[in-house]
């Protein structure tokens, strides 16, 4: 989950997305992707004293989320647009969903990263058929070189937050989820950027009007979190987190508009956590999960006294960890 520049003070002036629009893009997503699995693993229920549902969004061709969003925005440009091509930055998920995107409608995708991007995320971008150019030492400064090719190339620039398509795209991952158990008591989702959360909450609440909608972000980058308990965008100096994918310094117009209103809360957890669910949806799941992909598990166990014989939903929102990172985790921490 990544996140594009914004001022610290504008905010949103264009259309919030619907559930009407969430179900417009899945007419589009459906024909791409097929649903992914929700699983209901007892050994995750048994740690942490309520019925846990998993949305494996990392089992997607792209190993995340996004490619929902990157294909239903990919599919609404027009033949001209999609002709002189896109332009985005990311630290990988984003990247691989435009990329992606871009490959099925013909298009040219250019994707900018921090020079320390993950490699796999890389590889993959690259693989999809997009140009991969490497400038900044983390994600803001790729976007602002992107911004500024986009606007000097004539190129269609993609953000990677202020995004309704984005947003109604991803939102289909909900949508599956409600589908299944409408009657959730709650669902947890990472945020970075906040397309993910702002997706839970625009389905998840008109359909279940009573669910509560929980983001987890991380405690070394907390930008949406502040935004969201101070009620006005905020910019930090620096994101701390080896969670690139929620490694956020600056909030966003469009995500703020819509959470500020809707989400019940944002929880913090640390590098620590996140770790130990990376270890816990392994040994539950076997599945894995990169770090802003366990955010959702992390958020539930801080939580799991309030929860205790509810049934809650977390979406593994991606799987993209390099095996250093994991190696990582098995020789710092042990799972819940």
């Amino acid at each position: 989950m990544e996140h594009g520049g914004g001022d610290a003070t504008a905010m949103w002036p264009g259309a919030i997305p619907t559930l009407a629009d969430v179900y417009r893009a899945r007419g589009v997503v459906r024909g791409h992707l097929e649903p992914t699995p929700l699983l209901e693993p007892p050994a995750l229920a048994d740690r942490l004293g309520c019925r846990v549902f998993v949305k494996c969004e990392n089992l997607q061709p792209t190993g995340a989320f996004k490619v929902r969003g990157g294909l239903y925005l990919m599919s609404r440009l027009s033949d001209e647009e999609r002709a002189r091509g896109v332009v985005a930055a990311s630290t990988g998920n984003h990247g691989q969903s435009i990329a992606l995107a871009a490959q099925m409608y013909g298009a040219k995708a250019t994707i900018f990263v921090p020079e320390h991007a993950n490699t796999l995320k890389v590889a993959a971008m690259e693989r999809f058929g997009a140009t991969v150019i490497h400038e900044g030492v983390d994600f803001e400064e790729s976007f602002a070189a992107a911004r500024e090719y986009a606007q000097r190339e004539d190129i269609h620039f993609v953000h990677s937050a202020n995004e309704p398509d984005l947003i109604a795209g991803v939102g289909t991952a909900t949508l599956e989820i409600m589908e299944r158990e409408p009657d959730l008591d709650a669902i947890f989702v990472p945020i970075g950027g906040g397309s993910g959360l702002c997706a839970a909450c625009i389905v998840g609440k008109a359909i279940n009007p009573s669910l509560k909608v929980y983001g987890v972000q991380a405690e070394g980058a907390p930008a949406a979190h502040d935004s969201w308990r101070q009620r006005q965008l905020v910019a930090h100096g620096a994101a701390q987190t080896f969670a690139e994918g929620i490694a956020t310094r600056v909030a966003y117009e469009l995500p703020a508009r819509i959470l500020w209103d809707s989400v019940d809360e944002i929880v913090l957890v640390s590098d620590a956590d996140l770790r130990r669910s990376i270890l816990t949806l392994l040994e539950t799941t076997r599945m894995l999960a990169e770090g802003a992909g366990a955010a959702g598990l992390a958020g539930v166990y801080r939580r799991r006294e309030t929860l205790r014989n509810k049934k809650v939903a977390i979406v593994l929102s991606g799987g993209n960890l390099t095996l250093e990172t994991l190696a990582q985790a098995l020789g710092e921490e042990r799972a819940w």
